[in-house]
């Protein structure tokens, strides 16, 4: 039993560490970006899509983070964020429908399914579920 344990602590230290490798440099990425132009010019150029979604401007460099890279990115830019919980909400099922999408489209691929559709559908129905829980909640 308290080899078991000992084993179990060491695997979540070292999961602990690799996901502190991804989010502790995004959080802080995006919370240098807050102090300059750049989350103000990025803010301003996708809020008219954001808007749609129920987003603010700054939403959109976690969905691109969550979307090209892993969740875990995402996670540390939306923390940066003073998100509501109505905003969370909707930022994570748009995440959970399209999320990763360069690793996941090769996965598709190998199996017989077009890359192309499947980020075609997987952003879409990401837009789509952030339009009907933006409406809805």
């Amino acid at each position: 039993m308290t080899e078991a344990v000992k084993r179990g602590f060491k695997k979540g230290i070292s999961v602990t560490y690799d996901l502190a490798k991804i989010v502790i440099p995004v959080y802080i990425l995006v919370t240098f970006l807050k102090y300059t132009q750049v989350l103000d010019v990025i803010a301003k150029t996708f809020q008219p899509v954001m808007k749609i979604v129920g987003l603010p401007g700054e939403a959109s460099i976690a969905i691109v983070l969550g979307y090209f890279t892993n969740l875990y990115a995402a996670i540390g830019a939306i923390v940066t964020l003073n998100l509501s919980a109505k905003e969370i909400t909707i930022i994570a099922m748009m995440l959970l429908i399209a999320h990763a999408m360069p690793m996941e489209t090769a996965v598709s691929k190998r199996v017989g399914v077009s890359g192309l559709a499947m980020v075609v559908l997987r952003t879409s129905l990401s837009l789509l579920a952030g339009v009907i829980l933006n409406i809805s909640l």
